[in-house]
């Protein structure tokens, strides 16, 4: 099949055991869902002869049915080459392959058409998947040989044409390359036909897939297939940062999606005033700092007080440059400001849900510790109420029997309290 997870045994699929549509290496690519599959013709009407077959990477050319084989979207066809056969795979067929042309621009009605021979059999896919094997070992060489010549090129893959009679080497390169040794060095080390095709860096991207940055596949691999130039005009329409990194997408070039919300920015300006036209008013030139395009808030500061911004709406903003155009005086932008200054409050919501976060945890049993705890702490309440008894009667014990009689003070207590005198000292005299 088309990838090597779907390889076939006996023209039955295994492996993932969906007939090409795994989604590994190249079976999702620029896939077009067939919406008249379950419509039948009109009466007298012939099927279209032209079907669209798909090679690697995404690689599609329109062939003719002249044999009138039945072919189905999945099926596996052997299909004429300048030198030989390629095999591929059939990815539409009927009505939609003439609407398919048409956009493309490729003529029905022309002799030097291509022509599907036959289905392909279990002999020619293992010549297919035999070929396909080789590819990668291949690349790790030709781009060391490249290295060795000093050539300012990367090779970023190669087909291999089913038959296996010739390579296709595809690379990029910022200029013009003179690859006539290298195709020596190939010749004598693959021995094979070789044939040099030099694609873009979004063409690059698009053969070789990815994951950007939104987490999803990459669109010139899965179903873009016109590149439009993109300039950084587009983030600058749409308030983005001028930062590369963010902006550049695995081809090194800015983003392809820079362009799918454009429209709709350059609609939503058209009722917006230019940012570079100043509003005069009796306090002040004022200058436009920042724009809100969808909700239609423009923010101007006065000239040297650049940190007290004013907020007004686009229509409040023409009227002002109307004023100015016919000399009439505007107080300030604080009259045009109250009209939009709202109480903001914020309120905090449980954005998880409303379900806690520990409702997943096993619960606990606070009972059984509940009555140790009771139970220890009558205990210690006990032992407590004995100690306090037993010190009471202590007490009562060591008190003196006459109450009118003094207790003796500790001799101790004296002698600590006593001073030693030196044995050398001197008597006082008086």
């Amino acid at each position: 099949m088309a990838c090597a997870s779907c390889s076939t045994k006996d023209g039955s699929p295994k492996g993932c055991k969906n007939n090409g549509t795994c989604g590994t290496d190249s079976c999702n690519k620029l896939t077009v869902f067939d919406w008249l599959s379950n419509m039948s013709l009109p009466n007298g009407e012939k099927p279209f002869e032209w079907v669209e077959v798909r090679y690697k990477n995404g690689r599609k050319q329109y062939y003719k049915n002249t044999e009138n084989l039945t072919l189905s979207i999945g099926d596996i066809v052997a299909t004429q080459a300048q030198a030989g056969h390629d095999i591929g795979m059939v990815t539409l067929t009927g009505e939609l392959v003439r609407i398919q042309m048409k956009r493309k621009k490729i003529p029905v009605s022309s002799n030097e058409s291509l022509k599907i021979y036959r289905k392909a059999n279990q002999k020619d896919i293992d010549i297919w998947q035999s070929a396909r094997d080789k590819e990668e070992a291949m690349k790790v060489k030709a781009r060391q040989f490249a290295i060795d010549l000093n050539l300012q090129m990367k090779i970023s893959d190669i087909e291999f044409q089913g038959d296996a009679s010739k390579a296709t080497f595809y690379y990029t390169a910022e200029d013009r390359v003179d690859f006539r040794e290298l195709i020596k060095v190939f010749a004598r080390e693959f021995r094979t036909r070789i044939e040099m095709k030099q694609v873009g860096f979004r063409q690059e991207a698009a053969r070789l897939g990815g994951i950007g940055s939104c987490g999803r596949e990459l669109c010139c691999s899965t179903w873009l297939t016109d590149f439009r130039s993109v300039s950084t005009a587009a983030a600058r329409y749409q308030q983005l940062s001028l930062n590369p990194q963010k902006l550049a997408g695995q081809c090194g070039k800015l983003k392809c999606c820079l362009n799918y919300e454009l429209d709709s920015y350059l609609d939503a300006l058209k009722g917006f005033p230019k940012t570079d036209v100043k509003l005069k008013t009796e306090k002040g030139i004022a200058v436009c700092q920042k724009t809100d395009i969808f909700k239609g808030y423009m923010w101007y500061a006065y000239e040297g007080e650049w940190m007290n911004w004013h907020k007004i709406t686009t229509e409040q903003a023409r009227d002002i440059i109307a004023a100015n155009k016919q000399n009439t005086p505007v107080a300030s932008l604080e009259e045009y400001a109250l009209d939009l200054a709202e109480e903001t409050k914020v309120e905090f919501e449980n954005v998880v849900g409303q379900d806690s976060l520990t409702r997943f945890d096993s619960p606990k049993r606070p009972k059984k510790r509940r009555t140790n705890r009771r139970k220890g702490q009558q205990k210690n309440t006990k032992k407590a109420a004995n100690t306090n008894n037993n010190t009471s009667q202590k007490k009562d014990s060591k008190a003196p029997a006459n109450p009118n009689a003094k207790a003796k003070p500790n001799q101790n207590k004296r002698r600590r309290n006593t001073k030693r005198k030196p044995q050398n000292a001197k008597p006082n005299k008086k």
